[in-house]
């Protein structure tokens, strides 16, 4: 007899310990440290400049997603820490 797939909740965000929320003049943001941990470069949104590997730096993602969106997630961004901590 074939096995029956089970569908899984969709989850409309990653949780964590270490993720916070925090508003800015765009709305409401899920904010998550890292370590330096990844493992490649990523282009910052706030300076355009990269973020190097091993470089320690948060990734944001909104509350509510977008429009367009399948999911708020989808939307993240790294972002250095400087950077944003200047984003209004």
């Amino acid at each position: 007899m074939p096995r029956r797939r089970v569908a899984r909740p969709a989850t409309p965000h990653l949780r964590a310990s270490s993720e916070e929320q925090e508003r800015k003049a765009d709305g409401q943001w899920f904010v998550r440290p890292t370590r330096g941990s990844a493992t490649k470069d990523y282009r910052c949104p706030g300076c355009s400049q990269l973020i190097r590997r091993g470089l320690a730096h948060v990734v944001a993602w909104p509350v509510e997603k977008a429009l367009l969106s399948d999911a708020a997630i989808d939307e993240r961004r790294h972002w250095h820490t400087a950077c944003w901590a200047r984003k209004h």
